[in-house]
């Protein structure tokens, strides 16, 4: 099978399409699997990672108030519906597949120009604009959400899948938990809240954990804290002026970017985090509680709404970006971290929206159409 996946941006729309990859790949080896992304993205550090071709295009999302830039950034996408036109004929792919986001305007526009079968796949509990805007024209829509099927009511061809990820619940044995802790210089017998702000980081949690750390109020709780890439030398700066080494933080190990997340949020008691449809979809697979802190947003609420279902099963708390600070993370924190019947619990009640062989089932669907 030949396959163009359009993914671009966050970690939300790679890993998905890096996962639906891995399955067409198990079950044909023999597959051509092209990427389409912007050079702007973490598609430039995945995609190759993972072991796949990138092909990079300019591809802007359309704000919201017209403006010059606005304007330019439009015409550039649309003009780079023609080098994927061309691709297309070079390449001459079976099935064009897309997670979403901006990068899928001038894939699809193109893909429906060429009449190449096409396939989205929406992560979200609230559709974004790209695939309500080719919902139609697709062979299926797969959805992470039984609520983002309500919102396409006027499409006949979704299907509730779920979200594909890498990550898997796994039994860590207690020597490797403790292996990984001692490499961190953590504490192997006090409770791990994993703070992470998805693949770019999220500067609101940051500042609210740098203070809970500047303040000391973790002493008796530890944290596992991913910056973000672009953020991490402010951080470093910040703690260096409060004569703390950020190599060398009591309670506390802090990185850039996290590779083996899979482990370490097998391993933790909490997650801090913002609520993107893959971090829903990842802790709710490992059984873990949360507390969200929801990416703002001016048009759709996508991770509040998101966020909001997994509070309602009583698997999270929520706490709006703008109510954010370094007391009250930690109040909320210090509420569940202690109580391990109730951590369990939390943890149980996330797994209820976990569903099983999601890659699996999006191939089975994409082989019946073709």
């Amino acid at each position: 099978m030949k396959v163009i996946i359009s993914a671009a941006g966050t970690g939300g729309h790679i890993n998905p399409g890096i996962a639906i990859a891995n399955k067409i790949k198990e079950h044909e080896p023999d597959s051509e699997i092209v990427f389409f992304g912007t050079t702007r993205g973490l598609e430039n550090d995945l995609v190759p990672r993972a072991g796949y071709t990138l092909k990079t295009i300019e591809a802007y999302g359309i704000q919201p108030k017209p403006s010059f830039s606005n304007l330019k950034n439009i015409i550039k996408t649309m003009n780079s519906r023609k080098i994927v036109k061309e691709f297309i004929e070079e390449f001459k792919p079976d099935i064009v597949i897309g997670t979403g986001g901006y990068i899928c305007g001038p894939v699809f526009a193109a893909a429906n120009a060429k009449k190449i079968p096409t396939f989205l796949h929406e992560s979200n509990a609230y559709p974004g604009r790209a695939v309500k805007l080719f919902a139609k024209k697709a062979e299926k829509v797969f959805v992470g959400f039984e609520e983002a099927k309500d919102k396409l009511s006027n499409i006949k061809n979704v299907v509730v899948t779920g979200t594909p990820t890498k990550i898997k619940k796994l039994d860590i044995s207690v020597e490797r938990k403790n292996k990984i802790l001692q490499e961190f210089k953590l504490d192997t017998n006090k409770p791990i809240v994993l703070v992470f702000g998805g693949s770019q980081g999220a500067q609101k949690i940051n500042e609210a954990v740098i203070e809970i750390i500047k303040k000391s109020m973790n002493k008796d709780y530890q944290i596992i804290w991913a910056t973000g890439p672009k953020q991490y030398d402010v951080i470093k700066e910040q703690l260096n002026d409060c004569n703390i080494d950020i190599e060398n933080v009591e309670n506390a190990k802090i990185m850039p970017y996290i590779y083996n997340m899979e482990e370490l949020i097998n391993i933790c008691d909490l997650n801090v985090c913002r609520s993107g449809a893959m971090t829903i979809t990842e802790i709710a697979i490992v059984e873990k509680p949360a507390i969200f802190i929801p990416l703002p947003s001016t048009g759709a609420n996508r991770q509040e709404n998101n966020a909001r279902v997994l509070e309602k099963l009583g698997a999270a708390k929520v706490i709006l970006n703008a109510d954010l600070n370094s007391e009250i993370l930690n109040k909320y924190i210090v509420e569940i971290i202690y109580d391990r019947e109730n951590l369990v619990k939390m943890g149980k009640n996330a797994n209820k929206i976990a569903m099983q062989d999601v890659e699996e089932k999006i191939y089975q669907e994409i082989k019946k159409c073709i």
